[in-house]
This record gives C-alpha cells, sequence and structure tokens, in this order.
C-alpha cells in the first residue's frame, strides 16, 4: 500500500483538508494546553504546521514543474477550491504577483468550528513558510487578514532574485 501525497490529499479540497485537520487538532492542543500550558503548546503546532508548509511548498514546486511566480500563480485554484477563497488578482508580472483575498471560508469556518483562534496557526502560518519552501528567492508580503478581523488578505509576493531556480537546481 502506497500512502497518498500532500498533492493527492489535496484532491478532496484543501478546505475539506483543513475542517478534518481542525476537528482532531482543536481538542488536542486543548488536552495538551490544559496539561502542559496552552501558550507552550500553541508555539510547538505553529512550528511544526510552519515546517510541513515548507515541505509541501517544496512538494507543490516539483508537482507543478518549476517554481516561478508564473507556476505558484497557476497552483491557486487548489486552495480555491470549493469556493473557499474569492481572490482578485491586482498584479501579475514574472516579478510580482498581487492579489486580494475578499472572501475566505477557512475564517469562516474555524468560526463556526468554535476556534478562530486556531485559525492563524492552522491556516495563515502556512503562507509564508508554503513559498518559502516553493521558492526562496520569492518575499511574501501580508499586512492584513480576514482570519485577525480585516475586510480582506492582500498578499504580495515579489521575486528577490532576477532568475528565479528550477526546483531541480535549488539549493537549500
Amino acid at each position: 500500500m502506497s500512502l497518498p501525497t500532500n498533492a493527492e490529499l489535496n484532491a478532496i479540497g484543501v478546505l475539506r483538508r483543513r475542517l478534518i485537520e481542525a476537528r482532531v487538532l482543536a481538542p488536542v492542543l486543548d488536552a495538551l494546553g490544559t496539561r502542559f500550558g496552552r501558550d507552550e503548546v500553541l508555539a510547538v503546532a505553529r512550528d511544526v504546521i510552519v515546517a510541513l508548509a515548507r515541505e509541501q511548498g517544496e512538494e507543490l514546486a516539483q508537482a507543478v514543474g518549476g517554481c516561478s511566480l508564473r507556476h505558484f500563480e497557476g497552483t491557486l485554484d487548489r486552495w480555491q477550491a470549493d469556493d473557499a477563497l474569492q481572490i482578485t488578482v491586482r498584479e501579475s508580472t514574472p516579478d510580482r504577483f498581487a492579489f486580494d483575498v475578499t472572501r475566505c471560508r477557512y475564517a469562516e469556518m474555524y468560526r463556526e468550528l468554535g476556534i478562530p483562534e486556531l485559525g492563524a496557526i492552522l491556516s495563515c502560518n502556512r503562507d509564508a513558510a508554503l513559498i518559502g519552501g516553493f521558492n526562496p528567492d520569492v518575499a511574501m508580503t501580508r499586512t492584513q487578514t480576514i482570519m485577525g478581523g480585516a475586510s480582506h488578505c492582500n498578499f504580495v509576493y515579489t521575486l528577490t532574485r532576477a532568475t528565479p531556480p528550477t526546483p531541480s537546481t535549488r539549493t537549500e
């Protein structure tokens, strides 16, 4: 038996995947927080999720055959599946990709589950780490999120090196 890859797991939709994860993780984090201290447990969870997102970014670049901003832009459908995100692209060039998320069903889901404080840890914290794994020469800037109470999330990805490496030539 071969275990499914992250790409195969995402075929169920990232929103559904996050729902399944949240329903398992929230009570585990609560129980661990009660026993060992909530702040410390959440810090460990944050670190683990960020590390996983970086690995998933590397896998994603391999799966799509490149790590340019154009390649990354082509992956957004994974997070938009099931109408999970409504996005307005503001800029799309080889060196810069900027968009606003105007509706986030991930944030809505965490609120409906009664765990809005975990939304940033379980979802939003993945974003910078994912692009760092996808291409370490891309910087992400975001100054606000719907999860944090803003009207929209504002993402800007900027290539910091003139020629992006291919996934097979990147150095760690």
